[in-house]
């Protein structure tokens, strides 16, 4: 069979749209050999590797109950909307840990987009031993422009990889990957308008990094570039794309009711489409990640 994999679209809380859908294959046992994730859609990759099914739920809803994590408060404190450090540090090592013994085991790829702000072009990570490296590229790739800080990584400082590739479907094509599942958190046609207060904020904030503007100015055009393609893609069958069929959320919500809503729907709708994607994919009930792994243990 083909390579499979799975891509991960951002867009902030709208991602548990994304968790929902994960959290349903995950309970049906299909684990893909390939997994990129950018932003919002690098925490469901991780999650989604380490095999952590409600993991991303608990993050991002439930712990709403007990706390936010988000608002003008955070952005007082830590210079940043959402809370880095209790997101990327306290969740992960201590309040809802992350299984990091078998994300490393796991056999799969995955790699997380973030945007170099020295070239301005998106840099596609891997780390399969360094705890804290693959929770720092987790940050970068999830540190929005403006409302957050510079994360680096490897010297190099980053930001939301959305910036440079939202979905990068492309990067998948030259890996590969032959048969893939996209899983966007808009609907179907949206197109990006060019975020005008965004550029004129990251031309003060940002004159050091000219190709970082540059990213943020022409970012709508290359996503609306990569929705044609996609389209065009899914019109000759070759790849499966699951996005909501329901008004999304904004990126910054923080009702916990309506973020629970909008995760059920992604967990409705996997469920609906599920039979499709196994057979888009010919999945016949099989852990593609687990043979993978099991393919490089024989080649040693």
């Amino acid at each position: 069979m083909s390579k499979a994999g799975m891509i991960l679209e951002g867009g902030g809380t709208r991602g548990v749209f994304t968790a929902g859908v994960l959290d349903y294959f995950m309970e049906r046992g299909l684990y893909l050999p390939y997994v990129i994730g950018v932003s919002a859609g690098a925490c469901n990759a991780v999650d989604y590797v380490s095999r952590q099914p409600g993991r991303t739920k608990m993050c991002t809803i439930d712990f709403l109950e007990a706390g936010s994590y988000i608002g003008l408060k955070s952005l007082i404190q830590t210079h940043s909307l959402f809370n880095m450090d209790l997101i990327f540090d306290v969740f992960p090592n201590k309040l809802i840990p992350f299984d990091y013994d078998t994300y490393f085991s796991s056999g799969a790829t995955c790699i997380l987009t973030a945007t170099n702000c020295l070239t301005g072009k998106a840099a596609y990570l891997t780390e399969d031993k360094d705890r804290n490296r693959l929770m720092a590229i987790c940050r970068a790739s999830s540190s929005l422009p403006v409302i957050s800080q510079m994360v680096k990584v490897d010297g190099i400082p980053m930001l939301d990889g959305g910036l440079a590739d939202s979905v990068p479907i492309r990067k998948a094509l030259r890996d590969g990957v032959k048969k893939n599942i996209v899983i966007l958190t808009r609907q179907e046609g949206y197109r990006k308008p060019p975020a005008k207060k965004t550029l004129k904020m990251a031309q003060i904030m940002y004159s050091r990094y000219p190709n970082l503007i540059k990213a943020i100015k022409y970012r709508a055009y290359f996503y609306n570039k990569t929705m044609e393609l996609l389209e065009d893609l899914e019109s000759r069958g070759h790849v499966f794309v699951i996005r909501p069929q329901v008004p999304v959320i904004k990126n910054t919500e923080d009702r916990v009711d309506v973020l629970t809503a909008f995760y059920q729907h992604g967990y409705e709708y996997a469920e609906d489409v599920f039979e499709q994607a196994a057979a888009y994919l010919r999945w016949d009930g099989r852990d593609m990640a687990g043979q993978a792994e099991n393919r490089k243990t024989e080649e040693k």
